[in-house]
């Protein structure tokens, strides 16, 4: 029996990463921080350092609600006055079924 080792081979294809992110239907964009953050009006909202360096849309659904998508989903909304982000239910659905 052979070792993961010993069947790796490289990908001949390069990863070239995302392509550059646009948000055509959002009010404006923005570019999370290395520690996590959002910057909108001079305030700090706590994201996730998962998505730091990527661009995020921004969409003003209410006076000071602000709804946040990255790509085609939407995470979640930021309230302002609050500076928190309120996250939508698991925008990625579940991919197993539940065991009974």
């Amino acid at each position: 029996m052979k070792v993961p080792a010993e069947l790796y081979t490289t990908s001949p294809r390069l990863y070239q990463g995302l392509p550059d992110i646009d948000y055509p239907f959002h009010d404006r964009d923005a570019i999370v921080t290395n520690c996590g953050r959002l910057c909108i009006h001079r305030k700090k909202i706590n994201i996730s350092t998962v998505l730091a360096g990527q661009r995020l849309g921004l969409k003003e659904v209410d006076d000071g609600i602000w709804l946040v998508s990255f790509m085609h989903y939407d995470l979640g909304y930021i309230d302002l006055e609050q500076r928190t982000l309120q996250t939508i239910d698991n925008p990625f659905g579940t991919r197993l079924s539940p065991m009974y």
